[in-house]
This record gives C-alpha cells, structure tokens and sequence, in this order.
C-alpha cells in the first residue's frame, strides 16, 4: 500500500484534472478539497473521487467550466443554478453567498440545483464557520437507498453537516444512511469481500455483508424509519425547494449518460448577532468538556465529540503520509494514464 505525501497527492490530482482539461483554479480547489478529505481519513471522499468525476468530464456528463449563476435573489435567500459545473466550484460560489446574505441579513440560506458531487460536506460548512457563521450543509444523492419498508431505491446518503468556528472545534458530517455509498465503493475496488453488519441490503431490502451483493443492492437507512425522515428532510430542503431534481430524477457520479443534477442547501447564520464569538466559542468549548466529562462506558477509553477523531488522523496524515490501498491506487494510475499524466509516489 503505497503512503503518499499530501503535498504529491494534491499536485497529482491537479495535473490529472488540468489535462482533461479543467480551467487551473477549479483544478486546484477540488485538489485542494479531495486531499484534505484524505487527510482527515475520509478516504470515501478523497481521491477515490477523482476517477468518477474525470469518466464525467470526459462522457461531457460534467462541466468544467460552468460556474452556474444566480437564479433569484430576495432578501437572506438566495436560489442558485449550478448549470451542470463542477461541484466544488459550485459549493464555492454558493458558500461565498450564503456568507455575504448572513452578514447583510443574519441568516443566508442558498439552495443550488443542476449541480455535481461537491466531495465531502464538511469542507463547505467548514467554509461558512471560518468566518464567524454556524454553516449548515445538506445535498441530495443518487437513488440508492429504499424509503422504510420499500425495497425500490428512491433516496441517496442524503448527507448533512454542521460547522461552528474554530479548526479544533465540534464539526459533524453525516450520512442519512449507515455509511456512505463511498465505504461500499472502497471495498469493492480493494477486493474486501466482507462488509460490517447493518451497511447494506441486497436487491430485495435484506441486509447483507457481501460486498458483491451490496454493490447491486442498496444502503442502509441510518436508524431504520429515522433515517428515512431525515433523508426525506434532506430532499425537501435541497431538491425541491431549490426547484432542481428529486429521488429518482438524478443521475450519478458511476452512470454514464446523463448528468447527476445534484441539489445542494447551504445556511450561514451569523453569531454576532445573537452572542459576542468569543463568548459563543467558550461556551462551545464548555459544552464539549462536559460531553468528554463522561465517564467512559465499560470497554471504551474516552468520550470524543464529532470531528475529533477526523483531526487525530489529519494530525497522524499530514507528518507519516496517506495511505492509499492498492487498489485505488491502480485505479489513479489508470485515470491519469487516461489523460497522459504519469502517477508516481514521489
């Protein structure tokens, strides 16, 4: 398993996706992201992205040069048209909005539609949160999961995020299902034959652990019926308020042919105007000392709160290296033999 420094790795995948080609600042901004998924250990979102989103660019499925435009404006709202671009490009734009209407308003609340995969949700949220705001990010996904008691797939992982400021502070990123789509992706190019319990169903909504079967069934709601109310929540929010595609009207970042039309909802909401930041920061701090105050349960260590574990291994990442499984790092040799760009590990 070759460990690549994330320095390589970023240029690796800004030379792929400038030979595709993609305008240099989009190419640099999702290099940029995808690292630094890899960095915090969301392999799902890292690199293993890059070969979907160039069989995209390339089947002309994906943009690479739209920036999408304003669509309507009104007061804090804000609605967006991605108009097919990339979706790092978009999240950009519309992150940048929602920043500009909180500070104007307190609240910014813009919805995209016609967009693309985006990578993980934090960065975005992350985004907003650097600049004094609460960020609040939720899409909308390919259809692979089957609403309660259904077996037809009708949702995606449906993901939502919620940032405050501060780089070590509380951060949740989480799918509506049990993982990510991407967890099942990795271990069908790593050839693990084996899933955890409760990941995913076959065809027919019964769980399995066969990643074979996974990859031709679907994922597993997060909670049962909860999950499915939250990813109905995610849909409204994205899909339809943003008036783009819904459920079964999308496309994906793995079939070819269509583009994905992914719907996206970003909310900044400007502390300032409830509470000095520094106060709101304390009592941030405060209120997660008093989560880690638990004693642990019998068997466990310690008590962590949502984004600790993800800078623990950025911590480990940014001074050893990412380890990049075999196979996809075949895969990345492959996507950058695609473009004429040679993929080494230094």
């Amino acid at each position: 398993m070759p460990v690549i420094a994330a320095g390589h790795l970023q240029r690796l995948i800004e030379e792929i996706l400038t030979a595709v080609p993609v305008p240099l600042d989009a190419a640099q901004l999702v290099a940029r992201t995808l690292t630094a998924t890899n960095l915090r250990g969301i392999d799902s979102h890292g690199v293993q992205l890059l070969t979907f989103y160039v069989d995209q660019l390339l089947s002309g499925d994906m943009s690479s040069t739209a920036r999408g435009r304003i669509a309507s404006e009104n007061g804090g709202c804000l609605s967006y048209d991605g108009e097919n671009g990339i979706g790092q490009v978009i999240a950009s734009e519309c992150t940048a909005h929602a920043v500009r209407l909180a500070q104007d308003h307190g609240l910014g609340l813009v919805t995209a539609r016609e967009s693309n995969h985006f990578g993980a949700a934090y960065w975005w949220a992350r985004k907003m949160a650097s600049q004094g705001m609460i960020g609040i990010t939720m899409c909308n996904a390919s259809a692979l999961v089957p609403p309660w008691q259904g077996k037809s797939p009708r949702f995606g992982t449906n993901p939502i995020c919620m940032a405050v400021p501060g780089d070590d502070s509380w951060l949740l990123d989480m799918a509506t299902t049990t993982v990510a789509a991407g967890r099942i992706f990795k271990a069908n190019i790593n050839g693990q034959a084996e899933l955890p319990p409760g990941w995913a169903m076959d065809a027919e909504g019964v769980p399995t652990t066969d990643t074979a079967t996974a990859m031709r069934g679907l994922l597993m709601p997060l909670g049962g019926y909860k999950g499915y109310g939250l990813a109905m929540m995610v849909e409204i929010l994205t899909g339809l308020l943003s008036g783009g595609a819904v459920s079964t009207e999308l496309g994906g970042i793995r079939w070819r042919g269509k583009p994905t039309r992914v719907s996206q909802m970003y909310l900044a909401i400007d502390i300032e105007r409830f509470m000095p930041l520094d106060r709101f920061n304390q009592r941030i701090a405060e209120l997660s000392a008093m989560m880690k105050s638990s004693e642990p349960a019998k068997g466990q260590t310690e008590v962590l709160i949502a984004g600790e574990p993800e800078r623990r291994i950025e911590t480990e990442r940014l001074r050893d290296g990412i380890p990049i499984p075999d196979g996809n790092w075949q895969t990345l040799r492959e996507t950058g033999g695609r473009v004429g760009v040679t993929v080494t590990e230094a």
